[in-house]
């Protein structure tokens, strides 16, 4: 039977040999010999061709008769080109008498003739006329062009004709028999299904395969084959029609023009897109940018101007155009020497050429160009070195594919990560080396090992699970195969443990797998130090904090929580006295200690480097004392053994009762507190805040309000309030006043200033909030400045932590620019402390605030670190006295001497002053025998609202104190006169 076997497969290798090779050799042989040896059946050589004369028509005075007379002195010519020209041309030729036998006829085959009108020449008579659009008399559509049945004129010795064209047009005449002029007309039908009919084809063909290659560029180059079809319809003189349907004749010169300027984006764009990798490679981007550029020039012009306008400037554009795309091409065939390239270079080249031949044939009078190069050669020769690209490419992507496969197979084999193939039934189907070593696979021992063999209970299932995620995604497995066992009797026992990665690949499961043994134990030593303290083992604050949150949402009336806050007392001189290793062996054992005395539940953490803090959960705050107490008894009472030394540890602890509402941050804050009363030494070495203490809820209503205001300022709660500052000299013509801000929490309760500030400046919100404050002062003054004519200046708080806010300072300007009609009124307050601070920065502050009109009033004068030497670099308008200088004054001689004297200074240093606090007669009546200028306090007004502050008339409307007005009513008939503060500028 092996014989059998042996002819059938030489019978199959004959079969092949021959379909492969023998019969494409043998239709090639035919086809050329059949082309070149045999006669076509389209036999057209009857044509003779008449002279004839010719005129070019440029004035509009030509008649039949006068053109005729023109033409008597012109000589025959057999052929003649209109050369672009728009003007009409008349033309005379004369019937040979052997021409009028019957079934003969005048061809004038001239393809861009759009209408062409005839006479007898002898008599005038109309022989016929056509448009394109509609034929009469004689005339007959032929071809691309008319002819005339010469048997159905015998009388007519000379025709004389007036033939208008678009284009390069070629003007002759010949005379065909019928039967030839038949065959000349189905030569010409048959050229045009060539055309159509090949480069539809092949646009088709190109299309299907971009949608099966997913390659976008073959759209394009399909799209570039129908424009070829469209201009070599309009070479051949049927572009008025598409697919068998006739086109308007009125819409013909815009379609021309369009069809022209869209074939030259789409060349340029089929150009740059083939040969983007090569473009980049050779250079010259702005030239390429000049022809894209040219294009969008040639689509405008080509609906702005009339066709015989757009022409020259289409012949130009598409001439440096394809000079450029040549230059291009030949810098891209040198330099890169892409087999592709050539082929689609040789495609562009034959299709442009072919094309634009007839241009050149009419330009130049060159026949024999135009019967070689046509539309239908174009379409042949584009069809055959496009197919000679696709396969080029096709090889290529082929090579490359292979190469590529190569690579992978080089590279499975050398990766150091294993490489799997499994099964649906979880068997072994291909593994590489590296996973062979991983896992202790023998070569023979594929396919009867599987996944679950190697891997704990339950892998299998996982792997699946993941293969079968649309993202992917990671899987640590721990082993349980010969390679764990082995690795596990040699390093204590522990398992091995691999990150897979997997994917479906059809029905099997392909994916990689990593040891990823020292990674999980070094990921699970950093676990446990993130939560432990690597001295002490103990918990450290994070995860004192996770513990605590967890109690904190467990925590209810049957559930108590209480912490405790602890710190070794002069621990920092063990270190000193006996180096930090003694210190850490101390922490050790006071750890241990404390762990002795816990009960189950309690926790123990290190939160600083003598700092503890104790979790009692579950505990109440009388059992948590008591444990307290010991812990305190343990410690302080029994000496700490280091070798030869001994060392006595004193602890002080703060207990703190949880509440409702408090998180892990608070308790910790409040414990602290707690355990820095109990080493102040005031009630032992335990101190216990209980639910409710003062210092408890003191702490928590402070925390409350900075997460109150947030990490990002709001204005919601905020409003402002005016306490008038009351000139002495002149009361009743002043109502200046100070701007404080004032906040209403989310119960609506109203909140103290300080607080709100300590808040702010907790937060980081502060500068945001003087920004507010500021920002709401000036649109305030700007809406109401018409109903405050008394108020000279407002005075506006800013913190010390605000100005040293780089950012805080560029959006005062910017506020002072936006509101500069009523930034004079501003005074700014800086406290006394802040602006000598830094002096410097305090000095170009002012500088900037005065080239808006500012003025600037040092605020708490005399509270802080007062020099006068700092005062005459300091450009202030006021100096605002400290209240507690002021208040109750007459009452204190030391504070009555300390006002004067700066009453005094002010004055001397051209500058008013302010007193605040003000609040009895007692008080502003001595203020006033100083001089001083301005008083500011209850006696004068509580703040206000701003609505009544525009209600008053003066700072006297909101005075009540029967004796303080009749004070100022007796200083106003003394005839003291007013003066202002901008009297110091």
């Amino acid at each position: 039977m092996e014989w059998i076997r042996q002819a059938c497969r030489s019978v199959d290798k004959l079969f092949r040999n021959f379909s492969y090779y023998l019969l494409p050799v043998a239709i090639a042989l035919f086809s050329v010999y059949f082309l070149f040896f045999l006669p076509s059946i389209y036999d057209t050589r009857g044509e003779t061709s008449l002279p004839f004369r010719v005129i070019e028509a440029t004035s509009t005075d030509f008649t039949p008769a006068s053109a005729r007379d023109a033409l008597r002195g012109q000589p025959d010519v057999l052929a003649a080109t209109t050369r672009l020209s728009e003007y009409p041309f008349w033309l005379a030729v004369q019937l040979p008498p052997a021409s009028r036998s019957k079934d003969t006829f005048l061809d004038f085959p001239s393809r861009h003739t759009q209408a062409m009108s005839c006479w007898n020449a002898d008599t005038l008579a109309p022989l016929g006329q056509t448009d394109r659009a509609s034929f009469s008399g004689l005339i007959q559509p032929v071809r691309a062009g008319y002819a005339f049945s010469i048997d159905r004129i015998p009388d007519v010795r000379e025709m004389l004709c007036r033939v208008v064209s678009s284009g390069p047009a070629r003007l002759s005449f010949s005379i065909w028999p019928r039967d030839q002029l038949a065959n000349a007309s189905r030569a010409f039908a048959h050229g045009i299904g060539l055309l159509e009919g090949g480069l539809l084809t092949l646009a088709i063909f190109t299309i299907v395969t971009a949608l099966i290659n997913r390659e976008s560029r073959y759209v394009l180059f399909a799209v570039w084959l129908v424009g070829n079809l469209r201009l070599g319809a309009l070479s051949m003189g049927w572009d008025t029609q598409w697919l068998s349907r006739v086109i308007d004749n009125d819409w013909m010169p815009v379609i021309r023009m369009l069809t022209m300027a869209f074939y030259y984006v789409v060349t340029y764009t089929l150009f740059t897109q083939f040969f983007e990798r090569e473009l980049r490679v050779i250079g010259y981007r702005w030239l390429m940018r000049v022809v894209q550029m040219l294009g969008i020039v040639l689509l405008i012009l080509a609906v702005t101007l009339p066709y015989p306008m757009f022409l020259p400037a289409l012949w130009a554009v598409t001439g440096f155009g394809a000079a450029s795309l040549v230059f291009f091409l030949v810098r891209i065939l040198v330099i890169t020497r892409s087999r592709i390239a050539w082929w689609y270079s040789a495609t562009l080249v034959f299709t442009l050429f072919a094309t634009f031949s007839e241009v050149i044939a009419a330009a130049f009078d060159f026949k024999a160009l135009l019967e070689s190069f046509n539309s239908v050669t174009a379409a042949l020769g584009a069809s055959l070195m496009a197919g000679f690209a696709f396969a080029e490419q096709m090889r290529e992507e082929k090579h490359e594919r292979m190469q590529a496969q190569a690579e992978l197979d080089r590279t499975y084999q050398v990766t150091p990560v294993g490489l799997f193939t499994l099964d649906p039934d979880g068997s072994f189907v291909r593994v590489n080396p590296a996973l062979r070593q991983q896992l202790g696979l023998e070569k023979d021992a594929l396919p009867a090992k599987r996944w679950a063999d190697y891997f704990a209970p339950g892998a299998w299932e996982a792997l699946q699970g993941l293969a079968a995620h649309p993202l992917g995604g990671e899987l640590e497995v721990s082993g349980v195969g010969p390679a764990d066992e082995a690795d596990r009797s040699g390093a204590g026992g522990d398992s091995r443990w691999y990150l897979v990665r997997a994917a479906h690949a059809g029905n099997r499961i392909e994916g990689s797998l990593q040891d990823i043994t020292e990674r999980v134990k070094y990921t699970e030593r950093l676990q446990y130090l993130a939560n432990n303290d690597s001295l002490t083992g103990v918990l450290n604050r994070r995860g004192v904090e996770e513990i605590l949150d967890s109690a904190i949402i467990n925590f209810s009336d049957d559930h108590p929580l209480s912490i405790g806050y602890l710190d070794l007392d002069r621990f920092k001189l063990i270190n000193d006295l006996y180096g930090h290793q003694a210190g850490d062996e101390v922490l050790k054992q006071v750890c241990a200690r404390v762990d002795n005395v816990l009960e189950p539940g309690h926790f123990l953490g290190r939160v600083g480097g003598d700092e503890f803090i104790v979790i009692f959960h579950d505990t109440d705050t009388a059992r948590a004392n008591e444990l307290c107490l010991r812990i305190v008894k343990d410690i302080c009472t029994r000496p700490y053994q280091l070798r030869n030394r001994a060392f006595q540890v004193k602890i002080s602890i703060g207990l703190v009762e949880a509440t409702a509402g408090m998180d892990a941050k608070d308790l910790i804050s409040a414990a602290d507190r707690a355990c820095r009363e109990a080493k102040r030494g005031a009630h032992g070495h335990v101190v216990v805040y209980k639910k409710y203490a003062r210092e408890f809820l003191d702490r928590a209503e402070e925390l409350r309000l900075i997460e109150e205001l947030g990490s990002t300022f709001s204005p919601v709660g905020f409003f402002l309030e005016m306490q008038p500052i009351m000139a002495l000299k002149d009361p009743g013509n002043s109502l200046n006043f100070e701007v404080l801000l004032r906040m209403l929490d989310s119960h609506g309760e109203r909140l103290p200033p300080t607080k709100i500030v300590a808040a702010a400046e907790a937060n980081g919100n502060i500068a945001e909030l003087d920004k507010w404050v500021l920002s709401s002062t000036l649109q305030w003054l700007r809406t109401n400045v018409t109903r405050l004519p008394r108020t000279k200046f407002v005075c506006v708080n800013v913190s010390g932590a605000s100005l040293n806010d780089e950012a805080f300072i560029e959006d005062v300007f910017a506020l002072l620019e936006r509101y500069q009609d009523v930034a004079p009124m501003l005074c700014i307050e800086i406290t006394e402390s802040v602006a000598l601070h830094d002096l410097e920065n305090s000095r170009r502050f002012i500088e900037r605030l005065r080239q808006w009109g500012v003025r600037i009033a040092l605020d708490d004068f005399g509270a802080g670190y007062t020099s006068f030497s700092y005062l005459k670099d300091l450009s202030a308008d006021a100096l605002k006295i400290d209240g507690s200088f002021v208040r109750g004054m007459h009452r204190h001689p030391a504070n009555l001497a300390i006002v004067e004297a700066i009453v005094e200074l002010a004055h001397n240093l051209g500058m008013r002053s302010i007193a605040e606090w003000a609040e009895d007669f007692e008080t502003v009546e001595a203020l006033a025998e100083m001089g001083v200028d301005y008083v500011q306090g209850f006696i004068v007004a509580e703040p206000q609202s701003p609505a009544a502050l525009l209600d008053a008339e003066s700072c006297l409307s909101f005075v009540t104190d029967y004796r303080l007005l009749r004070f100022f009513q007796e200083r106003e008939r003394g005839g003291e006169m007013t003066t202002s503060m901008s009297d110091y500028h």
